[in-house]
């Protein structure tokens, strides 16, 4: 069982940086592939990121490659979201999620969900 919470949202301007954290409890969190996605209301919930359980593979949706930075600490059970560049379309609910494969892109494919922490852009 891996329960997480996600922190760090908040409102920016267009142009600005946030660091999102996602702390994990549980002793098999570095054993799990991490992700996050993004929720805009009105729409799905979609895939932004995923880091396997080393931290040494990472996969990036299109439209944050180079903006966007997924790393994790495996000794303090935590995931962060490094968001640079952030435009208004940005704005969404964040969530951090667990899964046992490797690059997951689904969000039927991950096991354990935060509860999301807000990011809004203003422009």
């Amino acid at each position: 069982q891996v329960q997480l919470v996600e922190s760090g949202g908040g409102l920016v301007q267009a142009g600005g940086s946030l660091r999102l954290s996602c702390a994990a409890s549980g002793r098999t969190f570095s054993s799990y592939t991490m992700g996050w996605f993004h929720q805009a209301p009105g729409k799905e919930r979609e895939f932004v990121v995923t880091i396997s359980w080393s931290g040494g593979d990472t996969y990036y949706a299109d439209d944050v490659k180079g903006r966007f930075t997924i790393s994790r600490d495996n000794a303090k059970n935590t995931v962060y979201l490094q968001m640079n560049s952030l435009k208004p379309e940005d704005t969404a609910g964040y969530y951090c999620a667990a899964s046992p494969l490797r690059r997951p892109r689904r969000s039927t494919e991950y096991r354990y969900w935060g509860q999301g922490t807000q990011v809004t852009v203003s422009s």
